[in-house]
């Protein structure tokens, strides 16, 4: 009993998600849960389940024309329960049975879901359950609009209510392949209605559940905000209209651009953009894209989305802080400072770990697959950065991949959810830091 009270609440985490991808991968085996009413191997189920647990999007199979209805059930239900933590629902659960949250659990809902602090985690907790109803039930409403008149009212809802918590979640699956496998959304690059809903959509889960318990809270008011949320909201703005700005001017005249009109190019550069950090939607052929646009979108799904949200990547705040940390250096200032306030010292080593994890593994595994498969080093990168970054994008090429291929970007989306520092302090035999004694020399940076 001692031993089990002494797992660490990152292990209990990883553990977690370990499970439901186990428990979602054996699922998705059975006969019931294929459209044909035949076993899936299990590779492909294992794949499928994880990706779908860590909101990635990345798939083998096309979702709509592989997987039955009770399949699509059980992918929509890790996607949910892998986009809001599942210790989200153990503790409602808890809740609903009346009985009192001890210090483990609450511990564990603080790191599941990135918390600033262990008080009010409850309370917390019914935010986030209740906020995701709201903004996935709002999403399913305003979409049904458009799909029920093609689809007819059954599966004019149940598309809704899929697209919706795909979206808001930031998993990128989709049910489009109902048209023409792997397509997502490009059949619907100019329609302004479905792209403001799903990006709207994206933008909500991606911002983090504290991000906007703050802006209530602070009735939208800028100088009220924390400073966490000042970052992510000035920061998200940045990416998403900088980031849509790039890629317009780097794909103008390009081969997938030149089929469209300006109004298209438009929506399809902003959408792209929002998308490409972790949505995993896309309304263009990414093989398609110049190695510019492919490159700019690498760098967008690396930034990913924000702490406490429903995506992925090394985190907004992470990369402010990377990059205040240069500008701190260039004004010769002690400690970072921004909107008026100072970060706390040892923020810039956090975020440099977080950082270097992300690209040692990213690169490791993009050279083992090049390698193994024989295809070009920039495919297997985005392929690499798409699995950690839990975006879900492809250039193509996940269908092709062998075995090896899809373990090591299975672990990768594995590590990219559970989050880089919760996996290195998972199995950290340390629990408190030392403080070192040996004597001190300098070295030469730069």
């Amino acid at each position: 009993m001692k031993h089990l009270l002494d797992i660490s609440p990152m292990k209990v985490i990883l553990y977690g998600y370990c499970f439901i991808i186990l428990f979602g991968a054996l699922l998705l085996c059975m006969p019931f849960a294929s459209h044909n009413g035949e076993p899936t191997d299990f590779l492909t189920a294992f794949f499928t389940a994880t990706s779908a647990t860590c909101v990635t999007g990345l798939v083998v199979v096309n979702t709509y024309t592989h997987w039955s209805f009770v399949g699509q059930i059980i992918i929509l239900c890790l996607i949910q329960i892998g986009g809001i933590g599942f210790m989200t629902f153990c503790i409602t659960a808890i809740s609903l049975t009346k009985k009192k949250i001890g210090y483990m659990s609450r511990s564990l809902m603080q790191n599941s879901i990135a918390a600033p602090q262990l008080g009010g985690i409850v309370r917390m907790t019914k935010f986030v359950l209740y906020g995701t109803l709201v903004v996935e039930g709002t999403g399913a409403l305003l979409l049904s609009f458009f799909y029920c008149p093609i689809y007819g009212l059954g599966r004019g809802l149940w598309y809704s209510i899929f697209h919706s918590i795909s979206a808001f979640c930031n998993a990128g699956f989709d049910l489009m392949g109902v048209q023409t496998e792997f397509v997502s959304f490009t059949s619907q690059v100019g329609n302004l209605y479905v792209n403001s809903i799903l990006m709207l959509l994206i933008i909500v889960g991606g911002l983090g559940f504290f991000v906007w318990q703050d802006l209530i809270e602070s009735k939208f008011r800028f100088s009220r905000m924390h400073l966490h949320t000042k970052l992510v909201i000035f920061l998200s703005c940045i990416l998403i209209f900088g980031g849509g700005l790039l890629l317009f001017i780097s794909e103008m005249g390009g081969a997938e651009y030149e089929k469209l009109t300006m109004s298209e190019q438009l929506i399809a550069s902003l959408f792209q953009s929002v998308s490409s950090r972790t949505a995993g939607f896309n309304t263009v052929d990414i093989g398609s894209l110049t190695q510019t646009g492919q490159f700019l979108i690498i760098c967008l799904m690396i930034i990913g989305g924000s702490p406490g949200s429903t995506a992925g990547g090394i985190k907004t705040t992470t990369f402010a802080v990377l990059g205040l940390s240069v500008l701190t250096t260039f004004w010769h200032k002690k400690s970072i400072e921004v909107f008026g306030r100072r970060m706390e010292d040892g923020i810039t080593r956090l975020a440099s770990c977080v950082f270097m994890i992300y690209l040692v593994m990213v690169c490791f595994v993009a050279m083992i697959i090049s390698s193994v498969e024989g295809l070009p080093l920039l495919d297997t990168l985005f392929e690499s950065v798409s699995a950690i970054a839990t975006v879900g994008l492809t250039t193509g090429i996940t269908t092709s991949l062998g075995n090896v291929s899809l373990v090591l970007l299975a672990i990768l989306m594995i590590i990219g959810r559970a989050g880089s520092l919760t996996m290195l302090l998972a199995f950290s035999s340390r629990k408190n830091p030392v403080v070192s004694t040996l004597p001190l020399e300098k070295i030469q940076i730069g």
